[in-house]
């Protein structure tokens, strides 16, 4: 049986996956930023015209909101990363009982992807060779040893954009003037959730089109609702 040594993967540069799941813990925070807080200051609104209350409410809905997503995020992030590392220990478990059933799950990789099987043999063979674990986990679980999704970066970016997000309509109903304040909200929210479906759609490679119009259509029900929630107030 050969003896496997797990290795130490420098963390250096963060991977795509890293990145990735960073912008969109960004992307999904500042989009219920927006939304949550029109959603406060709309119902509000509508029940009282002191401009300080509403201001008071939309902050409170704000600070709430950010804190919510970050929770919320790394809670989930935990988790996700707990599931990675079972993985690689499992893995690890495996090479040190099993070597030969785990060489032939890469090989399978490689010739399910048309290299011939003699070719595949040596490629998987080098491979465990070098980095027998790092291999493994990479082939069956497109997991980079060592680089694990980061639970805090995930919190923070959700937290700042969430807050960033609920910027946008706190500031157009709160410093507008008086007559042009509900409109004003309207259009930067739409704007805003807009944007946010756009990047969403860039991120998870969709549809830029339907995210938009997904997006818009959301926000516009949600300031709906809310604007008569807050007339039965």
């Amino acid at each position: 049986m050969k003896a496997i040594m797990p290795r130490k993967a420098k963390k250096e540069k963060m991977t795509m996956a890293e990145r990735s799941n960073t912008l969109r813990a960004g992307v999904l925070g500042s989009n219920d930023g927006i939304l949550t807080v029109v959603g406060v200051l709309f119902s509000v609104a509508v029940a009282t015209t002191n401009q300080f209350t509403i201001f008071i409410a939309g902050l409170s809905d704000l600070l709430a909101c950010a804190f919510s997503m970050a929770s919320g995020e790394y809670a989930s992030v935990s988790s996700q990363k707990d599931t990675e590392k079972a993985v690689v220990a499992e893995e690890e478990r495996l090479l040190a009982t099993n070597y030969e059933l785990e060489l032939d799950r890469v090989v399978a990789y490689y010739e399910a992807r048309g290299v011939t099987s003699e070719t595949a043999h040596e490629i998987a063979t080098e491979l465990m060779a070098q980095d027998a674990l790092g291999t493994v986990v990479r082939v069956k679980y497109d997991l980079e040893l060592g680089h694990y999704m980061s639970p805090w970066q995930a919190a923070f970016s959700s937290m700042f954009s969430a807050a960033a997000g609920g910027l946008f309509p706190l500031m157009a109903m709160t410093l507008l003037p008086v007559g042009t304040q509900w409109p004003g909200t309207i259009i930067a929210v739409t704007l805003s959730v807009a944007l946010t479906g756009y990047l969403s759609a860039k991120l998870g490679d969709g549809l830029v089109k339907t995210a938009v119009i997904r997006n818009v259509l959301v926000g516009l029900v949600t300031m709906f609702i809310h604007f008569y929630v807050g007339q039965l107030l």
